[in-house]
């Protein structure tokens, strides 16, 4: 760490920004780069990274992990549902689950689904998808064809799903391969596959690092069924505030089961009064997000059979 200080006692003397490793300055010609892993450092080249990494390594790692942590526990906008393409009110995450149309990889609410089945009935017109407008597929060949055109189109939604039939129809080593594609992509729900997969040591060996890694990507990209979990694991770990923290932003994006978690948590002592009421609160805004007289009536449709 000798040379490290050394290199920023002479940016501070100089103002100028400096190699860590052999101290030469940034100048025009010469443009140096962060260290891959933090940001406390900053190197001329790839040699000079490597023969300082000695002297750098405990201290890279250490704020890497900071640097991890800021991501991590960062509450998202939104989960990685987000909203309904159609009203634009955000998708529900408890209880019912939006439709997916295979033929344009969207998420749709049940009000606005149910809405376009009842303008179809009355104009009798063919069942058509609420978005795009496509054809509604009537067998399982028309679905497979329209998953296989939007994996073509490299769509990380459509890799996640028939990954998830893969899996279904017991297929594990295509499924692993498809949540993989799709996780490379940002999508939250492969990430969150891939983490069960890893936990069961299907498809793949298990490995409770890799589990952990995906639920983490999963949590930072807004899934909270994921992010409910890392606290689980936060807890076994006697990590109490890191599963705390978890739990209240998975709450704030409207999942029941953090309430009911902090709940607990509340009566053990590991949560204040004034956290489990801001948690309510948030839970409860996030909710009454979700919903609208026509999801209300698709609702109330489904348990009639009306």
């Amino acid at each position: 760490l000798k040379k490290w200080k050394m290199s920023s006692d002479l940016e501070a003397e100089t103002g100028d920004i400096c190699c860590a490793s052999c101290d030469i300055a940034e100048v025009d010609v010469i443009k140096l780069k962060e260290c891959n892993d933090c940001d406390l450092v900053r190197y001329c080249s790839d040699e000079c990274q490597a023969k300082h990494r000695p002297h750098h390594g405990s201290q890279c790692k250490e704020r890497a992990a900071e640097l991890r942590d800021e991501i991590l526990f960062r509450q998202p906008e939104s989960t990685h549902l987000g909203d309904c393409p159609i009203c634009f009110l955000p998708l529900p995450i408890n209880g019912e689950k939006p439709m997916l149309s295979t033929c344009c990889s969207k998420w749709i609410c049940d009000g606005c689904d149910y809405a376009n089945i009842l303008r179809q009935l009355r104009e009798n017109l063919q069942a058509t998808c609420p978005f795009c407008r496509h054809r509604v597929p009537t067998t399982h060949k028309e679905l497979e064809a329209n998953a296989m055109k939007r994996i073509a189109a490299n769509d990380p939604v459509a890799m996640a799903q028939l990954g998830f039939t893969r899996e279904n129809e017991g297929d594990y080593d295509s499924a692993f391969g498809l949540w993989t594609n799709a996780a490379q992509l940002g999508n939250a729900d492969a990430h969150y596959n891939l983490s069960i997969a890893y936990a069961k040591g299907e498809g793949v060996e298990a490995d409770q690092t890799k589990e952990i890694y995906h639920l983490e990507e999963a949590a930072i990209a807004g899934h909270p069924r994921a992010r409910f979990f890392l606290g689980s694991f936060e807890l076994k770990s006697k990590r109490h505030d890191r599963a705390v923290t978890h739990w209240i932003i998975a709450a704030k994006l409207g999942l029941d089961g953090s309430i009911r978690v902090l709940k607990q948590c509340y009566k053990g002592g590991l949560v204040s009064k004034e956290e489990f009421a801001a948690a309510l609160r948030a839970h409860q805004a996030a909710v009454d997000a979700t919903k609208s007289p026509q999801r209300e009536a698709a609702a109330k449709a489904e348990v009639t059979g009306g």
